[in-house]
């Protein structure tokens, strides 16, 4: 968030629309107040019905400077209407429309930047649908939104629903204020610019009869208008050199434009020093006059439900509160031990508040600005700084970081939305063994935390399962809902990043193609035979990792397993979904399809200590880009990897830094289309420990009897090999290691490729469809362990470590 800078604190206020006492929703339940719905979509402050709106504010408006009654440049108004377009259009995109444009709302800072206010009414209020008053001013709506009837009857009885309003309704607005301007360039003083049309041209007839007339060639008649603004605007930036810089304005009230070296509490962000405000006792129902006429019987009257005043909300008392504070706490040295201690006039007295009850500190002004600067430095800083944070965290934790309750209370989970009805039918049936789940408080609880996640995340939808994936979290932290939620949150991105997309088939089968490759790298004999009976993983894995076998095992052998899982990345559930199928494999390698099918419907009891035990061993033998899916969760650097590679096991197993010699995305069908995973050209070169760059050379992993667990395998011709090969690798010819029905011919190179059967077996070749069609022979006859190099010996040639043998005298 932006610092507040020049900016001040405005409060502004309305009423949300009330709505009967004795009528009750669809589902029997009384009907969610306005006020609630409303508070969901902008999170504030509810009192009552009454909602107010705290945002940044400036007192310098369009308003002001259409009433000084001098002539305004060109320059200007072609400013005004780059910076309001600009504001419109970052609006637009996040499917947005002010609906509220007027001098009013086109606020100034103290450089004469643009800045939009009362942006936020028209959406939260869900079209004007939530209030009973007007949104809008009609000096500045187009003719169509007047007429269509968005305006209230005078009669209370009788109100129509506001239609939508879209992007067009913007573009008026600013012709309009646009047409203001150029206006008062000519005339210094006007009333109403309809009334100037009136007596200058005599039109005020003509308008009302070509209202209709108007409203059918509208639509043409906007984009040709916003056509020609742009042209203006830019053919004036091309001819005169004349540059519009948007700056973010944001400063202390006060104080603006003045350069106040001591103002630090400007540089601050809005929503903190709003928090600061309110902990040195601002209290914004002080600040409106709140005389209620229902509590004495009558109703509101309508004119009052929106109070178009803003109150700049005075920020003396909280600079009195922080005068003792000194510069540096606003700039602490994160390299200072004692960093976490506040650092003012009064030291002694601050740094005694750390060994207060934490409802203190929670409440104590100055103490909060130190742990909000600290937090906001070292997050800055993060990974960096990933061990300081944990420590300070240690300390506690401002409540504005970290007020899970307040984030997760400030989520709309009242209003309807599109899966409700899938959630009711879901949540009966998720873990209905379980006494705790399955109680009436349980599915209340249920429906909130997954309601809360579907709201907090518009561009995922609800997917059948995220009950289930839902019930660890919430069975874990059943009496702190707002808890289970951003764990939940958390979970998801990392292990199931894209799945709840709502087309979310390409991340569902590249996850699935990826997962059957790694079948046939540990067990190519259970890989062969469920392929040609049919049984793809298609038919039963989509269950296991949606929910990440929550829909498969209890909840008490869940916990056993995702103690595990919570230690590895996201490729571990690849592991997992292995090791159940090597539980079943006699099983399976002894059935048809028919029979996996019923084995699968009703899943026999899996030994999840050996479960977990197994899945360890085989992500420790799986090389770290073999599991690499382009749809995963994009790399995050971590402050620990820097300068070393990352043990198998370990957090940061796929997080690493993409370079040239990474693994390149494919397509889908050319996925498919290859039995066995590829790695990575740094792979090969970690597990082959060759010489090569300093950040190339790391720990090898070595099998027990001290020997490399990889072997290279070089298919190219006995003429291309020696001439650039990989130290340690062996040649193996492809056109004469398979004969004519796929078997392995006898020859000394293959009884060599025998005894590393159970070793990682890496192919190498020029040509890409060479390498991968030979690594399918060798997985049609049960070797293990068997995969590509990506890109080939092409890759290779740019690390510099192919070498030449010196020819034999």
């Amino acid at each position: 968030m932006q610092p507040l800078r020049d900016a001040e604190l405005g409060a502004s206020t309305f009423f949300a629309s009330p709505l009967p006492h004795d009528v009750c929703g669809s589902n029997g339940l009384p009907l969610t107040p306005n006020s609630f719905k409303i508070l969901g979509r902008f999170q504030i402050l509810k009192t009552h019905e009454r909602l107010v709106i705290v945002a940044e504010h400036y007192e310098k408006s369009l308003k002001d400077l259409l009433k000084q009654g001098k002539a305004v440049s060109p320059e200007k108004v072609l400013q005004v209407a780059y910076e309001v377009l600009e504001g419109l259009e970052f609006m637009n995109k996040h499917g947005m429309v002010h609906r509220a444009l007027s001098p009013n709302s086109v606020l100034l800072d103290c450089e004469g930047k643009v800045k939009l206010a009362k942006f936020g009414l028209y959406h939260m209020t869900d079209h004007g649908a939530d209030v009973d008053f007007p949104i809008g001013y009609p000096s500045y709506l187009p003719p169509e939104v007047i007429a269509q009837g968005c305006f209230y009857s005078s009669d209370p009885s009788i109100i129509e629903a506001p239609l939508p309003s879209g992007p067009k309704t913007d573009v008026w607005s600013l012709g309009v204020l646009l047409f203001e301007l150029c206006v008062v360039r000519s005339q210094r003083c006007m009333d109403d610019i309809i009334t100037v049309l009136d007596e200058e041209h005599g039109c005020l007839d003509t308008i009302k009869v070509s209202l209709l007339f108007l409203m059918d060639s509208l639509s043409s008649l906007y984009f040709t208008f916003l056509a020609k603004i742009f042209d203006y605007v830019f053919f004036y930036c091309r001819t005169e050199e004349y540059t519009i810089s948007v700056m973010v304005g944001s400063a202390l009230s006060q104080l603006c434009c003045a350069d106040d070296g001591g103002n630090y509490l400007a540089e601050r962000a809005i929503d903190e020093v709003y928090h600061l405000w309110c902990l040195a006792r601002g209290d914004l129902e002080k600040e409106f006059i709140l005389e209620d006429a229902e509590s004495f019987g009558q109703g509101r009257d309508r004119s009052f439900l929106l109070d178009d005043t803003t109150v700049t909300l005075s920020l003396n008392q909280l600079k009195n509160r922080l005068k003792y504070v000194a510069g540096k706490t606003y700039y602490p040295l994160l390299e200072d031990e004692q960093s976490s201690l506040p650092q003012s006039n009064s030291s002694n007295e601050l740094s005694a508040t750390i060994t207060l009850p934490l409802i203190i500190q929670e409440r104590d002004t100055e103490y909060q600005l130190t742990r909000i600067v600290l937090f906001d430095r070292l997050l800055k800083a993060y990974p960096y700084k990933k061990n300081q944070i944990w420590k300070e965290a240690r300390v506690d934790i401002p409540p504005l970081l970290g007020d899970i309750q307040s984030k997760y209370d400030g989520i709309d989970k009242d209003t309807p939305i599109p899966s409700d009805r899938q959630i009711e039918v879901d949540i009966p049936r998720c873990h209905q063994y379980d006494e705790l789940l399955s109680s009436p408080q349980g599915q209340i609880k249920f429906r909130q935390v997954l309601k809360a996640w579907v709201v907090s995340h518009p561009d995922l939808v609800y997917w059948q399962g995220l009950d289930s994936l839902c019930a660890p979290f919430l069975y874990l932290n059943f009496s702190n809902e707002a808890l289970a939620y951003p764990c939940m949150s958390a979970f998801i991105p990392k292990y199931l990043y894209n799945f709840f997309l709502k087309d979310n088939s390409h991340v569902i089968q590249e996850y699935l193609t990826v997962f059957s490759q790694i079948i046939a790298f540990h067990d190519p004999e259970l890989r062969n035979h469920l392929n040609e009976i049919g049984f793809i993983p298609d038919l039963y894995a989509i269950p296991w990792f949606l929910t990440m076998f929550t829909h498969v095992f209890p909840l008490h052998k869940i916990f056993h397993l995702w103690d595990t899982l919570l230690l590895g990345n996201s490729s571990f559930p690849f592991c997992i979904g292995v090791a159940i199928l090597q539980q079943l494999r006699d099983r399976l390698l002894a059935s048809g399809f028919n029979k996996c099918i019923l084995l699968f419907s009703d899943l026999p009891e899996i030994d999840i200590e050996r479960c977990v035990r197994e899945s360890i061993n085989l992500f420790c033998w799986t090389p770290k880009s073999a599991t690499y899916h382009q749809h995963a969760q994009p790399n995050k650097p971590d402050s620990n990897s820097f300068g070393k590679t990352p043990s198998y096991y370990s957090s940061e197993y796929q997080d690493l830094t993409k370079t040239d010699l990474s693994r390149e995305p494919l397509k889908l069908s050319e996925l498919k289309a290859e039995v066995s995973q590829r790695i990575s050209v740094e792979d090969l070169i970690d597990l082959c420990e060759l010489s090569g760059p300093a950040y190339f050379k790391t720990p090898v992993k070595r099998a027990r009897t001290g020997k490399p667990k990889i072997l290279a395998v070089d298919i190219r011709s006995l003429e291309e090999y020696p001439f650039s090969l990989i130290p340690g690798s062996i040649n193996i010819p492809y056109t004469s290691t398979f004969g004519p029905e796929g078997e392995l011919l006898q020859c000394p190179a293959t009884s060599t490729l025998a005894g590393y059967r159970f070793r990682v077996i890496v192919i190498l070749s020029s040509i890409m469809k060479n390498a991968t069609t030979f690594a399918a022979h060798l997985v049609k006859v049960n070797f293990p362990r068997v995969c590509v190099l990506d890109g080939g010996m092409n890759k290779m040639k740019f690390t510099g470590l192919l070498t030449v043998p010196s020819p034999q005298i």
